[in-house]
C-alpha cells in the first residue's frame, strides 16, 4: 500500500533555498514510495492549522522551513492527536533544533535522510499550554531571536542574533524570577534563563551533548544571575565558553521535568525563537517521547532511551 506524505513548505524561510530545490525534493519522496501532497504557509500560524486539520490523513508530515515552522507543525500534530511520523528539512537562518538532532543542512540530503531514515522519539514542552520543540527563554538576547530583521538573519545567520542582542546590553536589567523545579526552588535576579531540549540556543549558547538527552522526560535549565563586577562577568563568560558551569557561582545548570515559574507578566519570552507573551504564573511541562521524527539510520542519536 502506497504511503502518503504531506509536505508543508514555508516559502519565505531563510534564504528561500528550499524553493529552488522543491521539484527535486518532491521527486525524492516519490522515488521513496510516497504519494505526496503539498501545502504552503502564507502567514504565522498556518503550519499549525494545516497540520491540525490534515495530519491524521497521512503517514508522514514533513516541514520545510526554520525552527519556527517546525514548531507550528509539531503544535498542529499534537493538537490533532494523529499518530504520524514527522520529517524536518531545515531551511531557516539558524536551525538550532535541527543542529541538535544532527539533521543535514543540505536540503536534498535532509530529504533523502527522511525517506531512508527511522523514527526517533523526542520530548517536547508546553508553556502554559503552548507547545514548543526545544527552548523557552527569557532575558538577554531573547528579543534578538524574534526581532532581528529577516534580511539580516539571512545574510549573517547566527551572527545576526549576537549583533541584535548586543543592542540590548545597555538597557538590560535583572529580572526577578522564582522557579520551582523537581529538585527545589531557585529565585533571584537573573539576566538570562533557558528551559531547553537542545544543544544550541539561538546560535549564541551551546550546551555539551553530554548534558543533553532529548528523550528523557526532562529539560536542561540554565539560569544566569546578574554579575556585580567585571570579574564575575568574566567568570560567567568563561563558564559558558568552556561549558564548565561550576566556574561561576552565578550560573545554575540542572535538569527538571516540570517547572512552575513566577515572574513579571510584562517580561517577554521566546519559544523556539518566536515571541511569547509573559505571565505572572507560568507552568512548563515536559511531554516525554511526544513526537516521532525521521532521522538518518546511521546517525549518533542524541535522543537516548
Amino acid at each position: 500500500m502506497e504511503k502518503k506524505a504531506l509536505i508543508i513548505l514555508n516559502p519565505c524561510a531563510g534564504t528561500r533555498q528550499a524553493n529552488r530545490y522543491f521539484v527535486e525534493i518532491i521527486d525524492i519522496f516519490c522515488q521513496g514510495g510516497y504519494c505526496v501532497e503539498v501545502a504552503t504557509t502564507a502567514k504565522s500560524g498556518d503550519g499549525t492549522v494545516i497540520a491540525r486539520e490534515r495530519a491524521a490523513d497521512f503517514d508522514l508530515v514533513v516541514g520545510i522551513g526554520g525552527d519556527g515552522t517546525f514548531n507550528e507543525i509539531v503544535a498542529g500534530v499534537m493538537e490533532s492527536g494523529a499518530d504520524v511520523n514527522l520529517g524536518y528539512i531545515p531551511a531557516g537562518s539558524t536551525n538550532d533544533f535541527a543542529s541538535s538532532i544532527g539533521l543535514s543542512t543540505n536540503i536534498l540530503k535532509a530529504a533523502e535522510d527522511i525517506v531512508s531514515g527511522t523514527p526517533t522519539t523526542l520530548d517536547i514542552g508546553t508553556f502554559n499550554g503552548r507547545y514548543f520543540s526545544y527552548v523557552a527563554s527569557f532575558g538577554a538576547f531573547t528579543r534578538a531571536s524574534y526581532e532581528a530583521p529577516q534580511s539580516i538573519k539571512n545574510a549573517l545567520g547566527h551572527l545576526a542574533y549576537i549583533l541584535e542582542g548586543i543592542k540590548d546590553i545597555p538597557s538590560l536589567t535583572p529580572l526577578e524570577v522564582r522557579i520551582k523545579v523537581d529538585e527545589g526552588v531557585y529565585g533571584g535576579k537573573y539576566l538570562f534563563g533557558a528551559v531547553c531540549n537542545s544543544t544550541s540556543v539561538g546560535g549564541i549558547l551551546t550546551l555539551s551533548e553530554n548534558h543533553v538527552d532529548m528523550n528523557d522526560g526532562k529539560f536542561e535549565v540554565l539560569l544566569i544571575k546578574s554579575p556585580s563586577n567585571i570579574i564575575e562577568l568574566n567568570q560567567i563568560l568563561l563558564a559558558l565558553t568552556t561549558q564548565n558551569y561550576s566556574h561561576s557561582s552565578l550560573i545554575s545548570f540542572f535538569s527538571s521535568g516540570n517547572l512552575e515559574i513566577q515572574a513579571d507578566s510584562t517580561m517577554p519570552w521566546a519559544l523556539d525563537g518566536e515571541y511569547q507573551e509573559g505571565a505572572d504564573e507560568i507552568s512548563i511541562r515536559n511531554i516525554r517521547s511526544a513526537i516521532k521524527l525521521m532521522t538518518k539510520s546511521d546517525s549518533s542519536n542524541p535522543a537516548k532511551d
